[in-house]
């Protein structure tokens, strides 16, 4: 007859804290370069679309009466009715068309169109 011991699991080795370059843990030092590529891609692209939009909606806002305009569709025209969401373009001698405040994409100096054309 044979006696069998039981076998136990040897303990684990007390973790050692491991300190990356400049002191940080480990832990912080891998995810380091995340953070360092998300605050890069704010700065390169997040907030220069954020700012660009911005001045597009003040833009939009500012629109007036007479103010000479470029749409998305590239028709140059002179406003002359202003609406919530709409504006009305002069774009030749009594013809006029209606468009969407986001479809004027660029406002230009006045008499613009008049050396255009």
């Amino acid at each position: 007859m044979f006696i069998i011991s039981n076998a136990y699991a040897q303990a684990a080795p007390a973790a050692t804290a491991t300190t990356g370059p400049f002191g940080l843990s480990g832990n912080l030092t891998s995810f380091l370069p995340i953070i360092l590529m998300f605050v890069v891609l704010y700065f390169l692209m997040i907030r220069p679309q954020m700012k660009r939009q911005k001045e597009q909606k003040s833009m939009m806002d500012a629109l007036g009466k007479g103010d000479e305009v470029i749409t998305v569709g590239g028709m140059l025209g002179k406003i002359t009715k202003v609406a919530d969401g709409y504006v009305t373009l002069e774009v030749a001698n009594g013809t006029e068309v209606v468009v969407q405040k986001g479809a004027v994409t660029m406002l230009l100096p006045k008499g613009t169109i008049k050396t255009v054309l």
